[in-house]
């Protein structure tokens, strides 16, 4: 297709170009949208699908019945709801189906619409501007067909507009085509966003927050960003063998969803995957030693879907060699085990086994595991297996997958110790695993691997750190904020202790036993449990935290208090609660009328803060009321279920021990640390709060303890302008072009020239070189972005004024787009910018509306030209000239927008405004006093204030006709015809002649090619001259009249 290079600018379709190009190189074929014969209302490539079923079965010989029977069952694949739809259509191409054939005599052929076992054997096409007609006529940018089937749409975005984001095509595919075109979404399984510096994987359901790059091609690459990135998408998911691994394996539908779920794989989780399923084949028992390795994965990256994603590779792969396996998920806390036996036991046709469940106790273990023979997919605690347990099965195809493992999963030694009867041995309870499942190959999945690990499970794998994960976005960065003088002693507190030592020494006591005494002092417990202490902690909590809702209020805010022990924890509860008498007031919500029943319903009625911790042996002697607040094991559930809820009151948790490692709460936004934490344990509980979640750009540690040294060594160890005045121009020009040639002199060691006569594809990649070139040296980059954020202010002045020649507005384009590129890509661990707006979305509202008509300059804003307020807003303008301005950008918008329908009228609203803008051109002609200027100008302001209100008329004027929209448009063309020729024929006769043309425009134009295919275009353009001579309109205007008709109805089509 052709591009547009409008003097230098890398425009969106150039972007669709280059990728088509990126598209070719992996064999695709590319056909363009408009050429293919169809209907809008026909979806699928039938002529590809019947090929694909006439090669892959061929000798089962296929009549025509049975080719239209399978190519039925996924046409008639319902589209309302769209994601039951979606859902139905995944698991037809994912399974296939058993075709009943039509010859009674032979049995049942099970039909793949894809061949997963050969994807060479597939066919593989790109599509552009191809039209489909649902509830609307809409146009996706590009689709992916597979054997006719359209499983992946991609919408872009321009990549040199900083104010056009990927949101925009986020948007558009998940708030528009999913409502207007169902009935084509309804086969995409993979939705892609781009704008060239950022590309984006999701599904048609995904939020926007949850669609991640794809920065690896192959896992030994670096990582890639800005337009790299674009390179590996599609290199690393669209690559023929690797899109139909994807779509085999890695999409993941639950068989349950309230919310619409589809989990599809990240590029970590791809690789780790496949990397522990080859590990696993090589140290299988008996030829293996049994140690399937570990995937060292950050916390948050998802490593329990990366689990399930082996489970399916385990259960669907190297069947000759696995034999139908049966796998063990270990974790060591109830509370992880009924978080894992959710997601997995939600996954059950995912893993194509019935068999997927919790373990609920020893006898279930034994019984269960002793008696299965292959397949299953169990949960359990690693705590179910103890000396009782015993042998359960020596095969060797059982695969035990320990969640965590660096605690009780590595517990593999012997202990001695002393009892009634005697010294005996005792074990871990890892080791009565191993003895339980002696031929048992083990892998560990853990963020923190100690030494301890590979020493059991094996060498890493395959690894994804913290530094990686918040790069790329999977997890949120960690802020922390040290409080330490907050809660400082005071001298009185340290000289007591000091008098303390003096004491002992003087009663005799040996130094020995004033080391033990200055331990026991320094424990940070006893120092953290004064009385002032506790206050001033409780205090600064309560105001700190109630700061950070504040700069959120629309934002849910979930907070964790990590205490050194139960003790401290309860004191501290009492004195928040002291403060803060209404936390302690049991609500389901902060606002339960904002909530409905079914929400409600699932809500328990909670104090704001709770203690979370185990009940003492002997707390119901010795404090009782820590007792019945600490709850029995069901209690802390119920607080588990409802902590996790965002809607509940529960928004403050106290912990010790509980909840700070394997617990994911994303609305989880702060944690106050008061309690001492090193190495994996300090790890482990910081990154509680690194999880995703809307309106969340951080996650906040607040540090009352001192662990910054620890935490560091942990995270290296375990992470890594209103419209210049025309005096203003020629300053303008001179800033711009000392601009232009001092960039030129930075990058006079670059060759460009790719940039301005290479095609797309090479333009790309030269944009890709020149940013990469920029940010070789720290010291050249700020001063490329320093030099090109003046040369972008004097371009916007100077541009439009027409004094730039073509050259300089190449190569300032050329320059802006390194600039946007290198602006999107340095944005380092901020937001996504849409993001961030959700949350400042009221500050910005204000904003705008305290500067009046600021808001007008936006083009990208959406607003009602026409609207009583907008008028209003307007009138209060008193600067005449501006206003004057604002309006001709307006109405010039609103002239343009209205000719993608209307051309004929459009072009009558145009010359009226050319007479205005002509007339203040002339203004010199007049004397020039306040007064006179004032007058003039709001005299040119009300003619153009008549012509908005003329075009609002005529836009709703087919309604008072009687007609529709598109027959007036066909009214306007006979009688503009008309009076331009001078001929007599009367309006009644041109609205009745503009009713009889739109049936015939519509017969043919229900064909997405009609407008590319020389004979429904003749044949529409000779029935309607036909059509025209017949009733009276004179043959020698018939031809003008038709040809106008024509170029409307394709300018419907393009702007529809």
């Amino acid at each position: 297709m052709s591009c547009d290079f409008t003097k230098g600018q890398f425009t969106e379709a150039e972007l669709e170009s280059a990728i088509i190009e990126l598209f070719k190189a992996q064999g695709y074929e590319y056909v363009y949208g408009d050429e293919i014969a169809r209907k809008y209302e026909d979806i699928l490539l039938e002529d590809d699908l019947r090929a694909y079923l006439s090669e892959r079965y061929a000798e089962e010989e296929l009549t025509e019945s049975e080719v239209q029977k399978i190519i039925n069952n996924i046409a008639l694949t319902s589209s309302n709801p769209l994601y039951a739809g979606n859902k139905d259509a995944f698991w037809q191409i994912n399974e296939g189906f058993d075709l009943v054939r039509d010859d009674p005599t032979k049995l049942a052929l099970h039909i793949d619409y894809i061949n997963f076992e050969d994807y060479s054997k597939n066919k593989f096409k790109i599509v552009n501007q191809f039209w489909v007609k649902g509830q609307h006529l809409r146009c996706p940018d590009m689709l992916v067909f597979i054997n006719g089937i359209p499983m992946a749409i991609w919408e872009f975005k321009s990549a040199i507009k900083e104010d056009t984001t990927i949101h925009d095509a986020w948007a558009q595919i998940t708030q528009y085509y999913t409502l207007d075109i169902p009935n084509a979404l309804k086969y995409c399984f993979l939705s892609v966003i781009s704008d060239g510096a950022n590309t984006r994987l999701g599904s048609i359901f995904t939020p926007y927050e949850f669609y991640y790059a794809w920065n690896k091609a192959n896992e030994q690459d670096k990582v890639s960003n800005g337009i790299s990135a674009l390179f590996t998408m599609i290199k690393g998911v669209f690559a023929k063998d690797r899109i139909i691994s994807i779509l085999r394996d890695f999409i993941l539908y639950p068989d349950n969803s309230e919310k619409n779920e589809v989990i599809v794989c990240r590029y970590p989780q791809y690789f780790a995957a496949n990397k522990m399923l080859e590990n696993l084949k090589e140290h299988k028992k008996p030829i293996g030693d049994g140690k399937g390795g570990i995937y060292f994965g950050a916390t948050g990256c998802g490593k329990t879907y990366t689990m399930l994603f082996l489970c399916r590779l385990l259960a669907k792969h190297y069947e000759d060699t696995f034999h139908n396996p049966t796998m063990l998920i270990l974790v060591d806390r109830e509370d992880l085990n009924d978080q894992a036996s959710k997601r997995f036991e939600n996954a059950k046709r995912y893993l194509a086994d019935k068999k997927v469940r919790s373990i609920e106790n020893r006898e279930d273990l034994g019984k269960t595991l002793s008696n299965t023979e292959s397949g299953g997919v169990y949960i359990t605690t690693i705590q179910k297996f103890c000396e009782d347990t015993g042998l359960l099965s020596e095969r060797n195809n059982i695969f035990c997958i320990s969640d965590e493992a660096h605690r009780t999963q590595l517990s593999v030694g012997g202990k001695i110790k002393k009892t009634d009867e005697g010294i005996v041995n005792t074990y871990g309870f890892a080791q009565y695993l191993r003895w339980s499942f002696p031929n048992a190959t083990y892998c560990g999945f853990t963020g923190t691997p100690i030494d301890e690990s590979i020493a059991v499970f094996g060498e890493i794998v395959d690894s994804y750190t913290m530094k990686e994960a918040s790069d790329d976005g999977i997890t949120v960065r960690i802020a922390y904020e040290p409080r330490l003088a907050r809660v400082m002693l005071s001298e009185e507190d340290a000289k007591e202790i000091q008098k303390y030592y003096d004491k002992c020494a003087q009663e005799g006591s040996t130094q020995e036993q004033i080391e033990e005494s200055e331990k026991a002092m320094s424990q940070v417990s006893v120092i953290l449990r004064h009385p002032d202490v506790l206050q001033r902690l409780a205090k600064d909590i309560v105001e700190h935290y109630e700061k950070l809702c504040a700069e959120k209020p629309n934002i849910v805010q979930k907070a964790m208090i990590v205490c050194a022990d139960r003790l401290l924890a309860f004191r501290l509860l009492q004195e928040i609660l002291s403060i803060r008498k209404d936390w302690g007031e049991k609500r389901k919500a902060e606002n339960e009328s904002a909530l409905t029943k079914e929400e409600l319903d699932k809500l328990e009625a909670l104090p704001k803060i709770n203690l979370v911790a185990t009940q003492g042996a002997d707390d119901k002697k010795k404090n009782r009321a820590l007792f019945e607040t600490c709850g029995t094991s069901a209690y802390r559930q119920m607080l588990d279920t409802q902590f996790k809820n965002d809607n509940s009151n529960f928004k403050i948790a106290i912990v010790v021990d509980m909840w700070i490692t394997g617990f994911d709460v994303p609305s989880l936004a702060v944690m106050y640390i008061n309690k001492p934490l090193q190495k994996h344990t300090l790890i482990q509980t910081i990154s509680r709060v690194n999880r995703v979640f809307e309106g969340k750009e951080k996650g906040l540690i607040v540090d009352y303890i001192g662990i910054k040294n620890d935490m560091l060594e942990a995270v290296k160890k375990y992470g890594s302008l209103q419209e210049s005045p025309i005096d203003e121009i020629s300053i303008s020009l001179g800033i711009f072009r000392n601009h232009l040639a001092m960039i030129d002199d930075l990058m006079i060691g670059f060759n460009a020239a790719r940039y301005y006569v290479g095609e797309p594809l090479e333009r790309l990649y030269c944009l890709n070189d020149a940013a990469e070139y920029v940010q070789y040296d720290k010291e050249m980059q700020t001063r490329f972005m320093g030099l090109s954020k003046r040369l972008k202010g004097a371009y916007q002045i100077v541009f439009p004024t027409g004094e730039l020649s073509d050259a300089e507005v190449a190569k300032a384009q050329f320059y802006l787009a390194i600039r946007s590129i290198i602006y999107k890509q340095t944005i380092g661990d901020a937001p996504d910018a849409e993001i961030m707006n959700k949350v400042v979305e009221e500050m910005v509202r204000k904003a705008i509306t305290c500067t009046g008509v600021e808001n007008i300059f936006d083009d990208n804003n959406s607003i009602d030209l026409f609207s009583e307020d907008f008028l209003k807003e307007l009138d209060k303008v008193k600067m005449p000239i501006t206003k004057f301005n604002a309006l001709i950008k307006l109405l010039r918008k609103a002239i343009a927008s209205y000719g993608r329908t209307n051309k004929v009228k459009a072009l009558e609203f145009d010359e009226r405004l050319k007479r205005v803008v002509e007339a203040y051109n002339n203004r010199d002609m007049i004397v020039y006093t306040s007064e006179v200027v004032a007058d003039f100008m709001d005299d040119l302001c009300d003619k153009i204030m008549d012509i908005f209100k003329d075009l609002k008329d005529d836009k709703s004027s087919f309604e008072k006709m009687g007609i529709s929209f598109e027959e007036k448009v066909f009214y306007d063309i006979l009688v503009r015809v008309r009076d331009t020729h001078g001929f007599e024929y009367a309006d009644e006769k041109c609205l009745e002649l503009a009713r009889k043309m739109k049936p015939i425009v519509d017969d043919k134009i229900q064909y997405a090619n009609w407008s590319t295919h020389a004979t429904i275009r003749s044949k529409l353009a000779r029935d309607l001259i036909v059509l025209l001579v017949n009733n009276g309109y004179p043959p020698d205007s018939s031809a003008e009249a038709t040809d106008k008709v024509i170029a409307q109805v394709e300018n419907f089509k393009k702007y529809n």
